[in-house]
């Protein structure tokens, strides 16, 4: 019939609505036949739970919505509330809570992946530069959204957070009024976070769909880091990948329902159990545990503006750092240099994580300016300059030969096995 999709699905209702929407022609197109690399490790989990705990961070969130009071008088009765009136509220706050420190663990594990194996390179910097603004709406979504729970922790982190757009000159005293609604942290500013906090997961949500569509344009980055040279070197995604997904899917979910369970308050901060008190500031103000490197390179730097630039453009230098990465060679396997100096910068990163969680004083202001030296000089230095005079190990010709060899099968077209050469 003139109009309709042509559908090759068997069962008449999903036909019926696949010739008139094709939604499941779509899906088996990009998540069932889907041509992938067929060397994948675990580490390309990361991405698909990622996008699992987005939604069930946008679901729980919802429900959480429902209950929840924007005003400075009742927004910490209304969570204590959801903790004991709410049927399983505690369950919908808690896997909110610690959805947000799972959802950056996996997310973190997934940037380090792209920066070992190359996924930054050509054609993919596009796809690299939205996952960089995924990374940002995170941050000022987890912000705003620490904010809501209107104890201790949150009204001075909020206070000393958004004080810090005063360094600008000229137009920061104008950004922190507008953030704040007013003169001072209170309810027209939890108001404002509470709506930016909802809003912002639906953004996330369609940048992460353009992430996707992206990911299918270019395909998928491997732990070689060699280009897809015949069909030999992939597999359809679904059974395979569907099936190694769900197993880290499960290991996921069992980390996440230990926390959840268990050590339900293992990253929250025991003063977020007092009410918000304007007259009463903490002994320490510390951010969530993924927001604490950049905090660490915030206070690294004396000055005030300073310090601001630094920790923004400590994100913003990920942004070109497809043009900043001279070498030729994609994954880190075959460049020996790089690969140490990889592990010195995930190393700075988790020193800056304790620098961040320990006040600014003695041995820990070096250690901070020491780190943050290093994450700078490894991007805007090293990178440029190792790309260049760095001998690459020699690479694979192609995805097949080594995936096969190694299980001493047959090479595909029949050829026998030849022994991996070592590069």
């Amino acid at each position: 019939m003139a109009g309709l999709n042509k559908s090759d699905f068997k069962n008449p209702v999903v036909n019926w609505i696949d010739t008139r929407l094709p939604l499941f022609t779509l899906m088996n197109k990009e998540y069932a036949v889907f041509p992938t690399p067929r060397n994948f490790n675990y580490l390309w989990n990361f991405g698909a739970l990622a996008s699992v705990a987005l939604v069930l961070m946008i679901v729980t969130g919802i429900f959480l919505a429902m209950n929840y009071t924007p005003d400075g008088s009742m927004a910490f009765d209304s969570v204590e509330r959801i903790m004991r009136d709410v049927n399983y509220g505690w369950l919908l706050r808690y896997a909110h809570a610690n959805g947000a420190s799972m959802f950056f663990l996996v997310v973190y594990v997934h940037i380090f992946r792209g920066l070992y194996y190359g996924s930054y390179k050509t054609p993919r910097e596009l796809l690299w530069m939205l996952g960089v603004v995924i990374l940002l709406l995170m941050m000022a979504t987890a912000f705003m959204g620490y904010v809501l729970p209107w104890g201790q922790m949150s009204f001075w982190g909020a206070t000393v957070i958004t004080n810090l757009f005063s360094a600008f000159p000229v137009v920061g005293n104008a950004i922190v009024t507008w953030l704040w609604g007013g003169f001072a942290v209170g309810d027209p500013t939890l108001h404002r976070f509470f709506s930016l906090h909802y809003l912002l997961p639906f953004v996330i949500f369609a940048v992460v769909f353009l992430h996707v569509i992206a990911l299918h344009i270019t395909g998928s980055n491997n732990p070689l880091g060699i280009d897809v040279k015949s069909p030999q070197d992939t597999l359809p995604f679904h059974p395979y990948y569907t099936i190694k997904d769900s197993v880290g899917l499960c290991v996921f979910f069992l980390v996440w329902s230990f926390f959840i369970f268990f050590e339900p308050n293992f990253f929250a901060n025991p003063d977020n159990y007092i009410p918000a008190n304007p007259l009463q500031t903490p002994s320490e103000i510390v951010p969530e545990w993924y927001l604490l490197p950049f905090y660490a390179i915030l206070r690294s730097v004396p000055n005030k503006l300073g310090g601001v630039l630094m920790m923004f453009g400590s994100i913003l230098v990920l942004f070109v750092i497809p043009w900043l990465d001279t070498s030729p060679v994609r994954s880190a396997k075959f460049r020996p240099i790089w690969r140490a100096l990889f592990w010195v910068l995930v190393a700075s990163t988790i020193a800056l994580g304790f620098v961040g969680a320990h006040r600014p004083e003695g041995w820990w202001v070096v250690l901070g300016r020491v780190a943050t030296t290093y994450y700078f000089l490894h991007f805007l230095v090293l990178m440029p300059i190792v790309g260049k005079l760095e001998r690459p190990l020699p690479l694979p010709e192609s995805i097949s030969r080594p995936v096969i060899s190694r299980g001493g099968g047959p090479l595909p077209g029949g050829a026998p096995a030849k022994p991996m050469e070592k590069p």
